[in-house]
C-alpha cells in the first residue's frame, strides 16, 4: 500500500500528518504580547491553535510595580488581525482614561482583556518539554498531558535570559536581585541600594526605589547617562520627521526607519544588522525620568570588579580603586538571549536548531532550521532586527507568521 508523503520545509522527505492525528495545528508556548497576538492572528485565519501559559505573567509578576512603559502609546497595542482589540478599544470598553506614558498595571490589564476577548480557551498550564513525533511535535505539559501539533511557536519571552555578570555570582538572593525578577521595591525603604546599569529598567527602578524611601546609588560604565529623544526638534519637522522616524520610535533618526522594516533588516549582512540593532537599543532612559533622578547619586565611568558579602550587605570594589557598600544590589544589566535556557527545549531538539550566539537563525515565517519550529519576540531580533524586542513588533511578527502558516498548512 502506498503512503502519502510530502517534502518538509527544509527539503526533507517526511510523512504528511493527518489532521486526525493532531490535537491542533499549532501550539504556542507563552501568553505574553507575542503569544497572544500570534494566537489571535492564526485563529482569524482558521488555524487551530492551543496557547499555554499564564496571560501577561512576566509583565505582572517580574517587573517592578509602578513602572511606566518606555514605548509611546501608538506602539503599545497588541496586534490582532482586525485591530478590534487595540489599546484604545480596551480603554473605551473598560472606562480606563488614556494617559501617557502608559502605566505597567494598565498594560497588564489590557493584555489580560485582549486574551479574554480573543483567546478565551487559553490554557494556563506550563510546558515541561517539546518533543518531536511522527506527526510533528508533542508538547508535554506540567501534568504529563501530551498535545500533538504539526508546529510549535516559541513566544516565551525573556524571563530566562537575565544577564548576571560573573562578578556577582557569589552573592545570595537576599543581597542581589535582577530588575526582571519581580523585585519588591517597597521592601527596600530605608536601605541602601546600588543599582547597576544605565538603561530604562535600571534607571526607572532607581527612581522607584528613591521614591519608596531607599538610599539609591547608580553605577554606570559610561561617562554620562544617555536619554532617549535628546534632539526633540527632529520630531517637529513635519513630513521630514516622518521620513526620519517611524511611529514605533525605536532608534535614532534614520535607524528608526530601518528598524521598522524587519524584512529589510533580515536581508542586511549580519555585521551591519548587528550594528543597527545595538545602536537602536543602547542603554538610555526616557526623558520623563530625568527629574525623578535629580536627587539620586550617580557614579559614572566605573565598573564593579569585586562584589563580596559584608555581613548581610555587599561591599563593591570598582576598577578605579574606589568602593561602596550596599544593603542590596539591583542589576539593571538587561538580558542575553540564549534559547538553550528555555527549559522546555531539550538538548536533542536544540541540536537541530541553528543558532548564532544564542539566537536562533530564522528565515521567512520565523522558521528555525528545524521544520515546524518557530520563534517570535526577542529571540527573533538577531534575524529581523530590534523591533522584535518591543510590543510594536507583534504586528509584523503575527502577520508574517500567520500568512506563512496559512500558505503551508499540513493538509492543504
Amino acid at each position: 500500500m502506498s503512503k502519502s508523503i510530502a517534502y518538509g520545509e527544509a527539503g526533507i522527505l517526511n510523512k504528511k500528518p493527518s489532521s486526525k492525528q493532531l490535537d491542533c495545528e499549532v501550539v504556542i508556548i507563552g501568553a505574553g504580547p507575542y503569544g497572544l497576538s500570534a494566537a489571535a492572528h492564526l485563529k482569524s485565519r482558521g488555524i487551530t491553535v492551543r496557547v499555554f501559559g499564564k496571560p501577561m505573567d512576566f509583565w505582572a509578576t517580574k517587573m517592578p510595580a509602578g513602572m511606566l512603559l518606555r514605548s509611546p502609546r501608538v506602539a503599545s497595542t497588541i496586534s490582532d488581525r482586525g485591530r478590534t482589540c487595540a489599546l484604545e478599544a480596551f480603554e473605551q470598553a473598560t472606562g480606563t482614561p488614556p494617559v501617557k506614558p502608559l502605566p505597567l498595571s494598565t498594560f497588564v490589564e489590557y493584555g489580560q482583556w485582549f486574551q479574554r476577548q480573543l483567546i478565551p480557551d487559553l490554557d494556563t498550564r506550563e510546558v515541561s518539554a517539546v518533543e518531536r513525533s511522527n506527526e510533528g511535535f508533542s508538547t508535554i505539559l506540567e501534568d504529563g498531558t501530551a498535545v500533538r501539533s504539526s508546529r510549535v511557536v516559541v513566544a516565551a519571552g525573556i524571563g530566562p535570559f537575565q544577564r548576571i555578570p560573573q562578578v556577582f555570582h557569589g552573592l545570595s538572593t537576599t543581597q542581589l536581585s535582577h530588575c526582571y525578577a519581580g523585585t519588591d521595591i517597597q521592601a527596600f525603604s530605608g536601605k541602601k541600594v546600588v543599582v547597576i546599569g544605565a538603561g530604562q529598567s535600571a534607571l526607572e527602578s532607581a527612581a522607584l526605589l528613591h521614591e519608596a524611601g531607599a538610599e539609591v546609588e547608580i553605577l554606570i560604565r559610561n561617562r554620562e547617562l544617555r536619554w532617549i529623544g535628546g534632539h526633540p526638534w527632529l520630531h517637529n519637522l513635519g513630513p521630514i520627521s516622518s521620513v526620519l522616524y517611524s511611529q514605533h520610535d525605536v532608534g535614532p533618526a534614520g535607524i528608526s526607519r530601518m528598524v521598522a522594516m524587519p524584512n529589510f533588516m533580515r536581508r542586511l549582512p549580519l555585521v551591519l544588522r548587528d550594528k543597527i540593532r545595538k545602536r537602536a537599543v543602547r542603554p538610555a532612559g526616557s526623558q520623563w525620568l530625568r527629574n525623578r533622578l535629580m536627587d539620586v547619586t550617580t557614579r559614572v565611568g566605573g565598573q564593579v570588579i569585586e562584589a563580596k558579602a559584608a555581613g548581610t550587605g555587599v561591599q563593591l570594589k570598582l576598577d578605579g580603586g574606589s568602593s561602596t557598600f550596599a544593603d542590596h544590589v539591583l542589576l539593571g544589566t538587561g538580558y542575553v538571549v540564549d534559547i538553550s535556557r528555555f527549559s522546555f527545549l531539550p538538548t536533542q531538539l536544540l541540536n537541530d536548531v541553528r543558532v548564532m550566539d544564542g539566537y536562533p537563525m530564522l528565515t521567512s515565517g520565523f522558521r528555525s532550521s528545524l521544520p515546524g519550529l518557530h520563534f517570535i519576540g526577542a529571540a527573533a531580533a538577531r534575524s529581523f532586527g530590534p523591533l522584535l524586542y518591543f510590543v510594536a513588533g507583534t504586528e509584523f511578527a503575527s502577520r508574517e507568521l500567520g500568512a506563512y502558516i496559512e500558505r503551508n498548512q499540513a493538509n492543504k
